[in-house]
């Protein structure tokens, strides 16, 4: 296959092959502890109960502590998914931070007594970067097309500067096969970043976490969703009074209308069926109610 666009950091090889790059050293060992962070459930999903300042503390924080964590950004979407999908619900059970992006999650959290706010994945992505560069942490970018990639990385280095951008990479849109796979792990540990940002959509950002954690070297792998599209340009963000009160998503609708109006219908309707059967029926997961439905 034609490898995965790539986009090296100055000072890196010209669009570098994967096969030729180097495995770097056995990544550190030390788990995660979850930072104290409690969780609440949701339909067999543990959502972080945490706000955004202390979500990014914690990220900020990962590098020096010589742990390896995942972090998802949880959209409703994403909730629903889990429910019916039993390898994406996994993922996100072994999950070391799930984040609550979407309203209803936090919503919901705050029904059951939590002191929760949303944690939404391109906010983090901007106090991260600003953050973590006075430290000289890197980045990785992974996911995107071309046309978006590209201007996410020089937008984030002129917003920044002295960002440390280790590369990007735009993967084709397919599953790879196992020799690609072997490549990206080379790509991304020849390169070192200290995060990796990856922007896939989910599910699919969320089992490639799960998959690819053991075998990358990089402290923390971040899935952020939209937030590539978001800060290359691509796409507008609602006004904070939408994000604040639930109602971004009528300004996503209006951006890609034909893409969104169908997963949002689906979205909210099985949210639906969920919160009644859940209180129906608590005896039983989410998923065996969706295998028992079938």
């Amino acid at each position: 296959m034609a490898n995965p666009v790539a986009y090296p950091a100055p000072g890196l090889p010209e669009t570098p092959v994967l096969g030729d790059l180097p495995e770097s050293g056995d990544p550190p060992s030390r788990p995660f502890d979850g930072g104290g962070v409690p969780r609440y459930n949701l339909f067999g999903v543990g959502i972080s109960s945490i706000n955004l300042e202390d979500a990014v503390s914690l990220l900020v924080d990962a590098p020096a502590s010589g742990c390896r964590l995942r972090a998802h950004f949880c959209a409703t979407h994403t909730l629903v998914e889990a429910a019916s999908d039993p390898d994406l619900q996994r993922a996100l059970a072994e999950a070391d931070l799930v984040l609550p992006d979407g309203m209803p999650l936090v919503w919901l959290g705050r029904r059951q007594g939590r002191r929760v706010e949303r944690v939404c994945g391109p906010d983090v992505m901007l106090q991260l970067l600003d953050r973590s560069r006075h430290r000289g942490h890197s980045h990785f970018f992974y996911g995107g097309a071309p046309e978006v990639l590209g201007p996410l990385v020089d937008g984030l280095r002129a917003r920044f500067p002295g960002l440390n951008v280790a590369g990007a990479c735009s993967p084709p849109f397919r599953a790879l096969s196992a020799t690609e796979k072997d490549d990206v792990v080379r790509l991304l540990n020849g390169a070192a970043p200290d995060y990796v940002w990856v922007g896939l959509g989910s599910p699919k950002q969320d089992l490639w976490l799960a998959e690819f954690r053991p075998r990358l070297n990089a402290p923390v792998l971040l899935a952020v969703g939209a937030a590539f599209d978001f800060h290359a340009g691509r796409l507008r963000r609602a006004p904070r009074w939408a994000q604040r009160s639930g109602l971004e998503w009528t300004f996503r609708l209006a951006a890609e209308p034909r893409r969104m109006v169908g997963r949002y219908a689906s979205t909210a309707w099985r949210l639906s069926r969920l919160l009644v059967q859940s209180r129906l029926r608590p005896s039983l997961t989410p998923t065996e109610r969706f295998a028992e439905e079938c």
